[in-house]
Parts: C-alpha cells; sequence; structure tokens
C-alpha cells in the first residue's frame, strides 16, 4: 500500500525534483511525470523498476522501455524486465557489448538509433551512466524519427533526462536487494571474488582534475587482487594490491590490506605512515606465513606531483603524449607482512626504515598505469607471456583512437582473456590514472 505524502520522509527526490515554482507556472504532463516517477520510486524495490519506467515512457510517448545492465566482465548487456514466463524470450535477449548496436552506445556513452523492428520510427539507444560509471543502456521506441531529428529537440532533452533518472534509481535500489546484483552475474561467483566486489569502489570516476578506471580479471573467480582510490580536494590517492596464494585466504589478506589502507588513509596518515600501518595489520593477523604486494599512491592534483611506495609490486608506468615514458622504479620495500623492522612508532627501539618514497612531475595529460603480475605473466596456450610491451601497445592503439579511459579498460581485459583463451591462472587487475 502506497503511504500518503504526509507519511513519506522529505528526501533528495521529494524536494530536489517538485523544486520551487510560482502559483502562475504552468506544469507540464512530463513534469508531472518525471515528478510522479521519483515519488514512486521512493517506495520501490529494484523488481518494480521496469514498471516504473513503462508508466513514464507512456506519458513521454514513447515505447518498449528496457533497461539493459552490463554484466561483469561487459561482454554482454542484460535486459531488467519484469518477472515473467519461464519460456518468455526477453529472459536470454542479451546483446553483446562488441557486435550490435547498444553494445556501441555503452562503448561510446552517446545515444544511438536505429529503424524500429515495426518499420515505423525508431529505436533509440541512450547510454546509462551513474557520475562517470557506465551501468548500461536504455532503450525505447519513438513513433516519429523527426522527433529526434535533433539534439536539442524537446523529446531528446526528455529522453536524457530519463535515462540519467533510470541510472540513479539503478545505482540506489542496488544497494537495497539482490535483483540487480544477480542481473549482472552471467556465471556462478567464487565465496572469495563476492568479498572483493563487496570490497571494491567504482571501477571509473572522472573529474576536471584526475580519472580513474580500473579493470579486475577473471570476474568471478579474482580473489587476491583489489584497487582503491579516494579523490578529495587537491589530492587523489589510489593503490593496488595483489595477495600472496589464492581462494579465501587471498581474499582475506587483501580486505584486511585495504581496510588498513583505507585507515590509514582516512586518518590523513603519510604514505610512509600508511604502509607501515598495512605491514604491521598483516603482519599481525598473518604472521610470517602470508604477505602482499602493492603500490600506494598520492597525487598533488593541483601540481600534477605524484609520490608513490612500492611494497615488491610491479613499476607503475608513466605514458606520455601516447607513449611510454618510463617505469617508474625506486628501490621497493619488501611486500606488506615482511617488513617486521617498520612500525608505525618512528620512535621504537631498532630505529625502523622508513618505505623509499618516490616522486615525479606529472604533465598535464600524463597517464599512470599500475598492473598486478597477472596481467603481464598471463601465458597464452604456446606459453607466450601478454608481457609489458603487448600491454603499452594496447594502451597507446587505444589512447590514439580517442578511447574513454573505462573502454580502454575493457578492451584491454578482452585482449587479455583472448590471449590466454579465457582461462587465467592467476589474477589480472589494471588501474588507469590521468592528470
Amino acid at each position: 500500500m502506497e503511504a500518503d505524502d504526509c507519511d513519506r520522509p522529505a528526501g533528495a527526490h521529494g524536494v530536489a525534483a517538485r523544486g520551487t515554482r510560482g502559483p502562475s507556472s504552468p506544469i507540464s504532463g512530463e513534469e508531472r511525470s518525471l515528478d510522479d516517477l521519483l515519488r514512486r520510486a521512493d517506495l520501490a524495490a529494484a523488481h518494480d523498476l521496469p514498471r516504473l519506467f513503462q508508466g513514464h515512457a507512456d506519458v513521454l510517448g514513447v515505447g518498449d522501455p528496457v533497461a539493459y545492465l552490463v554484466d561483469l566482465q561487459q561482454s554482454s548487456l542484460v535486459p531488467l524486465i519484469e518477472a515473467a514466463a519461464p519460456d518468455d524470450a526477453r529472459q536470454v535477449s542479451f546483446l553483446g557489448v562488441d557486435s550490435t548496436l547498444a553494445g556501441r552506445a555503452f562503448q561510446q556513452a552517446q545515444i544511438l538509433t536505429q529503424p524500429a523492428d515495426s518499420g515505423h520510427g525508431l529505436r533509440v539507444w541512450l547510454p546509462l551512466v551513474n557520475g562517470t560509471e557506465r551501468l548500461g543502456v536504455l532503450t525505447v521506441t519513438v513513433p516519429d524519427a523527426d522527433l529526434m531529428a535533433r539534439h536539442d529537440a524537446a523529446l531528446s532533452v526528455r529522453l536524457r533526462t530519463f535515462a540519467a533518472v533510470v541510472a540513479e534509481l539503478i545505482t540506489s535500489k542496488t544497494l537495497y536487494g539482490d535483483t540487480l546484483v544477480r542481473l549482472r552475474r552471467t556465471a556462478e561467483m567464487g565465496l572469495a571474488a563476492e568479498m572483493q566486489w563487496a570490497l571494491l569502489p567504482p571501477l571509473t570516476f572522472v573529474s576536471p582534475t584526475v580519472t580513474i578506471a580500473g579493470a579486475l580479471e577473471p570476474a568471478y573467480e579474482v580473489a587476491g587482487d583489489s584497487i582503491d582510490y579516494a579523490v578529495d580536494k587537491g589530492l587523489a590517492r589510489f593503490a593496488i594490491f595483489d595477495g600472496m596464494g589464492h581462494g579465501l585466504r587471498s581474499a582475506q589478506l587483501v580486505t584486511l590490506s585495504v581496510a588498513a589502507y583505507r585507515n590509514g588513509r582516512r586518518s590523513d596518515r603519510s604514505l610512509d605512515m600508511t604502509a607501515r600501518a598495512i605491514d604491521t595489520a598483516v603482519d599481525a593477523a598473518f604472521a610470517t606465513d602470508a604477505f602482499i604486494t602493492g603500490v600506494l599512491a598520492e597525487l598533488n592534483t593541483d601540481l600534477g606531483l605524484l609520490s608513490w611506495v612500492n611494497a615488491g609490486h610491479p613499476d607503475p608506468l608513466l605514458l606520455r603524449g601516447g607513449r611510454l615514458i618510463k617505469s617508474l622504479h625506486i628501490e621497493p620495500m619488501l611486500p606488506f607482512g615482511l617488513n617486521a623492522d617498520l612500525a608505525i612508532d618512528g620512535d621504537d627501539a631498532g630505529a625502523p626504515t622508513s618505505a623509499n618514497i618516490g616522486t615525479e612531475a606529472l604533465e598535464p595529460g600524463d597517464i599512470v598505469v599500475l598492473y598486478t603480475d597477472g596481467v603481464i605473466e598471463a601465458r597464452s596456450p604456446g606459453g607466450d607471456f601478454f608481457g609489458v610491451e603487448r600491454l603499452v601497445d594496447l594502451l597507446t592503439r587505444s589512447l590514439a583512437a580517442g578511447l574513454s579511459a573505462p573502454e580502454t579498460m575493457r578492451r584491454i581485459v578482452r585482449v587479455l582473456l583472448e590471449h590466454h583463451r579465457s582461462q587465467l591462472d592467476d589474477d589480472a587487475t589494471l588501474m588507469f590514472v590521468k592528470w
């Protein structure tokens, strides 16, 4: 039963969407419909969303609205539809990201159109983006192609607003149930991977000063790898981790390491002190039988000054002007968990050694790439390593083609899986940071 307005808390949708209008300002049917969509969404669960989307599409005069969410490996678009009979063909109507117009709309984050199946009007594909995180696409049928003739046409503007609201609702409703989480999975997920996905931040962030994108494979078995980041005023902090071994123990190791990293970061500790805190936490929990490699980095987004600590991890790569400039090498500390002489309190007996801090002055447009050894050490069936050279070649070709950071990461992963025939022996994780 739907609550009366007086029973509904004044949430963000309830106030911001309705705004303040003078008594003489007329409200259009489209505005009323959007207001109604947001009101109803306040009390809707994820499985109610298709019905809400249909109601708003009817008022806009468009048909067949379906939101497609990209699967975890970003290879398929999966429809979010109402529960139907098992033989309903829509249940299995996945769309390939690399083989359909819908997939192109997702890759390019652009509105694309094609003739409607009925032969009348247009099928419109709109990207679903929350902030800068690509979620999938929204499709509707427009009865008259002339209504979409211009980018600033009224219907075009309304559909873009519709897609933005759909993306926001999908993001918020994901937190309250498993409908949308299950929808994005096309295979059974292992327990270790479950832990890792729950730990991850959004894999894409874009602002005027910094762009961050990440990728992890194999999506359903990843265990010992992780990335994390935080962007605040004047400073972007980011890290990559690769835990010893595989499976549940490795997942526990990296979960602890990321938690210790976040604790140090949120306590505003220096890179050195944060590295010591992670090392101490791993040593305390796992004694001497476990370790984890990683890179912790900070980027002053006002000045472009990069600082980093390396704990037994592959060196980050620096790209400038679309080509590799150098590897960012410093003398690394031992992997976290193996540095018995590093302590949080620098006054402890034994004068603990500080971690080496690397620094590099970036130029606008510079890209720093972090990766785990599972990327470069992936072997083809013939024994050929994927290698740093192949990774750099893919990066430079993607940049030359003008691809976005998340699309660059997605394509590198697709090539990596093809190289290894989709059977990775180790987690493969990438992180792309552009100033």
